[in-house]
C-alpha cells in the first residue's frame, strides 16, 4: 500500500483543529487526552490531526503526539534517536514527559519537523544511507523478533523464514506472482542491522534545509534492503522511472535484495484486508515491471 504522508510534515498538510470544529465523526480518532498533553508540555495549543502517521498523529505547536501501541518499541525508538547524530539529516527527536517517561497512557511525543514528502528519489535513498550508517552499530532490539503485525509477517515471508500456511496472499494471480518471485530467491551473505523499513513518504523536504526523516519503522535487515523497498515504493507510488532500478545496482546483492523488497510489499498488499483494488492493481503492475530486472 502507498506510504502514509509523514506526520512531521508541515507544508501542504491538511489538519483538523480539534478545538475549532464540532466533535469529529466516529471514524476519526480522538485527540490525546488533556493529561497527556500536559505531560508533554503540549497543552497550550489545540491539537491538529495530521494527514500522515496513519491518520492518528496530532500536532500541538512544535510537538507531535501519536499512539504508542507497543511501549517497548516506542521507548527503544526514543532512547536510540534522542541524540543519534546523522550527517546531513534532520530527525524528529523524541520528547520526554514532565516526569521523564517516553510513553504516557499509550502516547509518545516528538519534535515537529517542517517539510513535505516529495518524489526526490535519489535524495531519499541518500538520506537513508546516512541514517543507516549512523545505525550500523546499534544492537538488534528484542521486540523485533516478537513483533507479529502484518508487515512483520510480510517481511519474514519475503525472506522465506516462514510459510504462508494460512494462504493470506490468496489464490489468484497475485499469489501466483508471489510464488514465482519467491522461487527466484537465492542464498546471499548479508550483514543485518537496524534499518528504517518505510522510508519512502517519510523523508521530508523543506526548501534548502537538509531532508528530515520521521516515523521510523525499525527492521533487522541489510541496509541495501531498505533502499530496495524505497525503489519499489518509488516505482509504485512516486512515478519513478524504471531506470531507478539499474541506477542503484551498485549496492551489494542488489537484485536479490530488490526481489525480497518487492516480495515484502507484494505480500503486505495481498494480505492487507483494506487494500483498495486499484492499489493492488498498481502493486501487481509494479511487480511485473520490476521482474525483468531481477536475477
Amino acid at each position: 500500500m502507498p506510504p502514509d504522508q509523514a506526520d512531521g510534515s508541515g507544508a501542504g498538510v491538511r489538519v483538523i483543529a480539534s478545538r475549532l470544529l464540532p466533535p469529529p465523526p466516529s471514524d476519526l480518532p480522538a485527540p490525546p487526552p488533556e493529561h497527556v498533553l500536559r505531560a508533554f508540555a503540549a497543552a497550550a495549543e489545540p491539537p491538529e490531526l495530521l494527514a500522515g502517521g496513519q491518520g492518528r498523529s496530532w500536532r500541538c505547536g512544535n510537538i507531535v503526539i501519536k499512539p504508542a501501541p507497543d511501549p517497548a518499541e516506542a521507548s527503544w525508538l526514543a532512547t536510540t534517536f534522542e541524540q543519534l547524530p546523522v550527517a546531513g539529516v534532520r530527525l524528529a527527536r523524541p520528547v520526554r514527559s514532565s516526569d521523564g517517561r517516553w510513553v504516557v497512557a499509550g502516547w509518545s511525543a516528538q519534535r515537529f519537523v517542517s517539510g513535505s514528502p516529495a518524489p526526490r528519489h535519489d535524495e531519499i535513498l541518500l538520506a537513508g544511507i546516512a541514517l543507516h550508517e549512523a545505525l550500523s552499530e546499534v544492537p538488534e532490539p528484542r521486540f523485533l523478533r516478537e513483533r507479529s503485525d502484518l508487515y512483520s509477517w510480510a517481511d519474514r515471508l519475503s525472506w522465506g523464514e516462514i510459510a504462508d500456511t494460512d494462504a493470506r496472499t490468496g489464490t489468484g494471480h497475485g499469489a501466483s506472482l508471489f510464488a514465482t518471485l519467491a522461487a527466484g530467491r537465492r542464498p546471499i551473505e548479508v550483514t543485518d542491522q537496524v534499518v528504517h523499513g518505510d522510508l519512502y513518504g517519510n523523508v521530508l523536504f523543506a526548501g534548502s534545509a537538509p531532508p528530515a526523516i520521521v516515523d521510523i519503522t525499525p527492521y533487522w535487515r541489510p541496509a541495501p534492503w531498505a533502499a530496495a523497498v524505497v525503489v519499489v515504493d518509488a516505482l509504485a507510488w512516486g512515478g519513478a522511472p524504471i531506470e531507478l532500478v539499474a541506477e542503484w545496482d551498485r549496492l551489494p546483492n542488489w537484485r536479490q535484495l530488490l526481489r525480497r523488497g518487492l516480495l515484502f510489499r507484494l505480500a503486505a498488499s495481498l494480505a492487507h484486508p483494506k487494500t483498495p483494488p486499484a492499489q493492488l492493481v498498481t502493486m501487481l503492475s509494479t511487480a511485473e515491471r520490476i521482474t525483468p530486472y531481477l536475477d
